[in-house]
């Protein structure tokens, strides 16, 4: 088997993110200098050896850590991290279901996150210092994942859901975070923000950026399919990007699967032909913001 120390390296780099252990606690339990596990994260060549001695203090299968099999994240920031990873390479999205596709939500968004996290951060008492630094790490990658976005465009096709879009405009960004009512009302404006945005760039139509609008059975999961020139990757993910820092509220997977992929596939597609587009899914999400009462 030939060994892409790379994507070793990509991998190693979201699992550590993923472990919640500092670069220099890892660093010191494999009896190597920080600077050497970097190395190891930029793709420099590792040893088998040191990949099992990794693999046993990550507490995940060396096999995962060379791209063999199914990846297991159980924090978002580790998601988050490989999702950057695998979308700097990826020529097209597939994403179902949002309520919104991230990587195109304005800075407006960020902004509310970021002020939400803040507040939680300074509620935290004696945990301040500790959520703080977590809140950053997952700000940090979101922001680089859509300032990669914003570089190299990859086609994107996004499909949300009416009871998902309707859920956001209830309860805002940040709407499972126990957050000050100020914040709350922040929340719910950029969300209708949002959904106006999304709304506008259905109708427009842009090149390599389309939404469909999903008016029936909800789906069970939300997964991505993102497509680079040499890899297929399948993302199935419990995480919305507001999820609060540090917790485990369940777990993502992504694969190269070829039969989980092509099941996949299969529902997106089935679901991208009965979704309201254009300039009807606008209409229609522009009817869900008006008639949404905030809780």
């Amino acid at each position: 088997m030939s060994m892409r120390f790379n994507e070793i390296g990509q991998q190693l780099r979201a699992f550590r993110m993923e472990s919640g252990l500092r670069a220099e606690e890892i660093a010191a339990r494999l009896g190597v200098s920080r600077a050497a596990l970097y190395r190891y994260e930029k793709g420099e060549v590792i040893k088998l050896d040191t990949i099992k001695r990794l693999a046993e203090l990550l507490k995940i299968s060396p096999l995962s850590l060379l791209g063999i099999g199914i990846e297991y994240y159980s924090r978002a920031v580790g998601y988050f991290e490989r999702l950057r990873q695998l979308e700097e390479t990826a020529d097209q999205i597939l994403e179902i279901f949002g309520p919104l596709n991230y990587l195109t939500t304005s800075e407006a968004f960020d902004l509310a996150l970021a002020e939400a996290f803040d507040e939680m951060s300074d509620r935290a008492g004696a945990d301040r210092a500790a959520l703080r630094s977590q809140a950053e790490q997952v700000l940090g990658v979101l922001a680089a994942r859509k300032r990669l976005y914003q570089m190299r465009r990859p086609n994107i096709i996004c499909m949300v859901t009416v009871n998902g879009v309707r859920r956001l405009l209830e309860q805002g960004i940040a709407g499972g975070l126990a957050v000050s009512d100020r914040i709350r009302r922040i929340g719910r404006q950029v969300a209708a923000t949002e959904i106006e945005n999304m709304a506008a760039l259905m109708e427009a139509e842009p090149m390599g950026l389309q939404f469909g609008l999903l008016t029936g059975t909800e789906p069970t999961s939300q997964f991505k399919v993102l497509r680079a020139r040499d890899r297929v990757s399948l993302a199935i993910n419990p995480f919305r990007p507001e999820t609060a820092p540090g917790t485990q509220t369940g777990v993502a997977m992504i694969t190269s699967a070829d039969d989980a992929v092509a099941a996949h596939q299969r529902v997106a597609e089935g679901s991208w032909r009965d979704a309201m587009k254009g300039p009807a899914g606008a209409a229609r999400l522009r009817e869900l913001a008006a008639a949404t009462v905030p809780g």
